[in-house]
């Protein structure tokens, strides 16, 4: 004979209050401690500075004068300096997204390495040690009018008149983008590289074609990495000096907003001046980087929604 058993509840487990104080580990904050006080010694104290220097009037660096606002609203209303924010988005944005569109076909073909990896690597890593003068300085005796290039292009009848290369846009988009397309070249490659091949593969299995494996799955997979290198090459060429002051023309078409700042602080002897109009750059350069990852945030959130629908 069977005997049924009815299973007797379990022991109730006693309530435990996990709730518990943290205790505050000194030892981290010790530790980190230097760290925290370089950041404010090195950025928090200046911005502080700065900021209040910019809000105040006179010609001094105590900021004795009177609290105000004139120091923007002077440079906003001059419409002499307010083109330069104009001219400063023709300058950096061009140049910019010129260099994305170099950096994305360049890295995808090179993402599983290729021949010469190491030698192309070189070349586009040695602009960086030159540094904005040397670069400078080489495009005025390669690309100046009487330049090897021009003389050049003229002894092979290419071209009759000379190009003007310098001293002009052209000339700070070519320095531009010899000294900025390595870190978005680079930063886009290290993205680019991440994505495993196994993804490529499936999507070919299935019937996509490259061009659509590119958009579909490799695309949304790199959108973070190339909305950080726009970013950081944007603000890079946003701030541009020594090129637009030495192969470019900063009276005209180069007269950028840290060329005017400048300008403010040491022929003006207005620092208060040239400060709000650093602050200007800064806004405006803080206002571009947040559009451009809301958009990538939209984007990705998009691109995951729709793979998940099997689109």
């Amino acid at each position: 004979m069977v005997e049924n058993t009815v299973p007797t509840p379990a022991a109730a487990t006693p309530f435990i209050d996990t709730r518990h104080h943290k205790r505050i580990n000194w030892e981290i904050i010790l530790l980190c401690f230097p760290a925290l006080l370089f950041v404010v010694a090195l950025f928090v104290v200046p911005f502080l500075f700065g900021l209040n220097l910019s809000l105040h009037t006179g010609n001094s660096l105590d900021a004795s004068g009177d609290l105000t606002l004139s120091n923007y609203t002077q440079f906003l209303s001059d419409p002499t300096q307010s083109d330069t924010i104009g001219i400063t988005f023709q300058v950096a944005l061009p140049v910019t997204i010129f260099s994305i569109l170099v950096s994305i076909p360049l890295a995808y073909y090179m993402r599983r390495g290729i021949r010469l990896e190491r030698f192309i690597t070189t070349l586009l890593i040695l602009p960086l040690t030159l540094g904005n003068v040397m670069v400078a300085q080489s495009m005025l005796l390669y690309f100046g009018r009487q330049g090897w290039f021009n003389q050049a292009l003229q002894a092979l009848h290419v071209i009759k008149d000379p190009l003007v290369l310098v001293h002009s846009w052209w000339g700070v988009e070519i320095a531009l983008f010899v000294l900025n397309f390595p870190f978005v070249f680079l930063m886009i490659l290290g993205y680019m590289s991440g994505v495993s091949p196994d993804l490529e593969r499936a999507s070919r299995m299935l019937g996509a074609s490259a061009w659509r494996t590119f958009w579909k799955v490799i695309w949304p997979l790199i959108l973070p990495g190339v909305a950080i290198a726009f970013c950081l090459n944007f603000v890079a060429n946003f701030t541009v000096f020594p090129s637009a002051v030495m192969v470019g023309r900063p009276d005209d078409v180069t007269k950028v907003l840290s060329v005017v700042a400048f300008r403010a602080f040491s022929e003006l002897q207005n620092p208060a001046q040239g400060t709000a109009i650093a602050f200007v750059m800064g806004i405006i350069e803080f206002v571009v980087v947040m559009t451009v990852l809301y958009m990538r945030s939209r984007m990705t959130r998009t691109s995951t929604l729709g793979g998940g629908k099997g689109a």
